[in-house]
């Protein structure tokens, strides 16, 4: 990675990082409207990316219906947590997103049908074609469930008691794995890189030193704000340590998960939203992945 990638990549950290604890922090208001938004139009720009990746391989689905499907889940989590809206919205969204995928190639007109993505020559008059709608079907159901369906559960946490300090924890726990195995990977990782194929430039320094600190940031915050966490004191340690370890391996996962699609369509980044660092998805895939099994742990252990 050259002088100026480095210097990109740390300047989106230090200006994101602090913009997203701002909103935890200082618009709590309605179980953290403000952050809740902000949830809905990252998944829906993720999911606009995840839909060009899927047409780079034959499953077409328009930009547009991507945006929309992909914020369909946290879209009803918003109005579930911040608007107290009945849970039901939920099954409601899901149902008309499903039945748009489901009946939209009745109305699609062959100029939409015959794309030049998919056919190098459509000619004028050119008869629709079929032969693709079951890739459409399943690249706009994919787009409704990743990353929306999984984001929706950082809504979720708004819901916990000290809502601020649980979505701090995780915040950190994510970001902190992801800058130390950037770290421990250029300083220790020249020699043990390529563990796993589809992440070849990634170590496993890289990933000890990612696993350190998510363990070492839920240690951290279950003693430094303990009326967030489990009183009793000798389970407090083994816990949190486990809600580190067990997020710590959610969020090198989903970096990789991320990777393979991006490996599949032929990507290197998800986007360019983001010099030096790519794009939504790039910055998203472990946030997504990790925060359902963060929230679980949570409940279960604290």
């Amino acid at each position: 990675m050259n002088k100026q990638k480095i210097i990109q990549r740390l300047l989106i950290f230090f200006a994101g990082v602090p913009l997203v604890v701002a909103l935890v922090i200082f618009l709590p208001q309605y179980n953290h409207l403000a952050l809740n938004i902000f949830v809905v139009i990252v998944s829906s720009l993720g999911a606009v990316e995840f839909a060009l990746m899927l047409r780079a391989r034959g499953f077409p689905v328009y930009v547009p219906e991507a945006a929309i499907l992909g914020s369909l889940s946290p879209l009803a989590a918003t109005f579930i947590v911040s608007f107290d809206t009945n849970s039901q919205i939920t099954q409601f969204l899901f149902i008309a997103g499903a039945f748009w995928v489901l009946v939209s190639e009745v109305f699609y007109h062959k100029s939409r049908t015959v794309h030049s993505a998919e056919r190098t020559t459509a000619g004028e008059g050119a008869s629709p074609d079929y032969s693709l709608v079951l890739n459409r079907l399943t690249a706009s159901l994919s787009v409704m469930i990743y990353p929306g369906l999984l984001l929706s559960w950082v809504i979720t946490m708004s819901t916990l008691e000290h809502s601020i300090y649980v979505l701090l924890t995780f915040i950190f726990t994510v970001m902190s794995n992801d800058s130390m195995a950037w770290v421990s990977g250029m300083l220790f990782g020249k020699n043990n890189r390529g563990v796993f194929s589809v992440s070849p430039n990634k170590s496993i320094a890289g990933y000890v030193g990612g696993m350190t600190a998510s363990i070492g940031i839920c240690i951290a915050m279950a003693y430094a704000v303990p009326k967030a966490f489990v009183p009793d004191q000798i389970a407090k340690l083994p816990s949190a340590l486990l809600l580190g370890f067990f997020s710590g391996i959610t969020v090198i996962l989903g970096d990789l998960a991320e990777s393979a699609i991006k490996r599949s369509s032929g990507f290197k980044d998800s986007g360019n939203l983001f010099p030096g660092r790519g794009g939504v998805l790039d910055s998203t895939d472990s946030v997504a992945l990790t925060a359902p099994l963060f929230y679980v742990l949570y409940r279960f252990f604290f």
